[in-house]
């Protein structure tokens, strides 16, 4: 059996003695830790495929944890971002959380709170990898189907019945039930409702 990879907790923050004692918190509840005194730093260095968060400081030389922030958005990384500060304000945390911060802490804080609020951010972000994963999966069984098959596929999740789709696409019945049969095989969907729900998944278009 294929053990869980152990998360990773990156932190972001530019008071060495905040770092290191972030670090042992995170390390003493046997997750690791990488830290990192600038933002520049964490993107140069940061190889992580295994679950992870990132505790980010707010203020930062040169980059503030907000801009940093959207800079990751910008760049497409999807990791969950719990900030710290010893500065914080009402504006400042709404802006945070809006821009999909999973939590907003005031230095100091309670150890228990960083904790809890690290085991959320990590459950997000599994949940999110196991999405991706499944999304992963969809576009390489789609990807088997030809293009009539996608197209009975279209139509199939639309709720047309068999006859109407083989009027759509000028073809018989019984091709188009072969080509369905195919669809649901490839596809691995054990009904139509379960068909319905993987073509949402990869959103496809109703066909025009």
């Amino acid at each position: 059996m294929k053990l869980a990879p152990v998360p990773t907790v990156f932190i972001v923050d530019d008071d060495l003695g905040t770092r290191r004692a972030i670090q042992d918190l995170v390390e003493s509840v046997g997750l690791r830790a990488q830290a990192f005194a600038t933002g520049q730093e964490f993107l140069d260095r940061r190889h992580a495929s295994e679950p992870s968060c990132l505790i980010l400081d707010v203020r930062l030389p040169r980059m503030s944890g907000l801009d940093f922030q959207r800079q990751l958005a910008e760049t497409g990384a999807q990791i969950p971002i719990i900030f710290v500060t010893a500065h914080g304000d009402i504006p400042m945390s709404v802006r945070a959380l809006k821009s999909g911060a999973v939590e907003f802490l005031t230095k100091p804080f309670r150890d228990q709170d960083l904790l809890d609020a690290i085991q959320q951010a990590l459950q997000r972000d599994i949940a999110a990898r196991e999405q991706q994963a499944e999304i992963h999966n969809l576009q390489e069984r789609y990807q088997l189907l030809t293009a009539r098959e996608r197209e009975v596929m279209t139509l199939v999740v639309t709720g047309m019945l068999n006859k109407q789709i083989a009027s759509e696409i000028s073809a018989s019945e019984g091709t188009v039930k072969i080509h369905r049969g195919q669809v649901m095989r490839k596809m691995q969907a054990e009904s139509v409702v379960e068909l319905v729900r993987m073509a949402d998944k990869l959103r496809l278009s109703p066909r025009k």
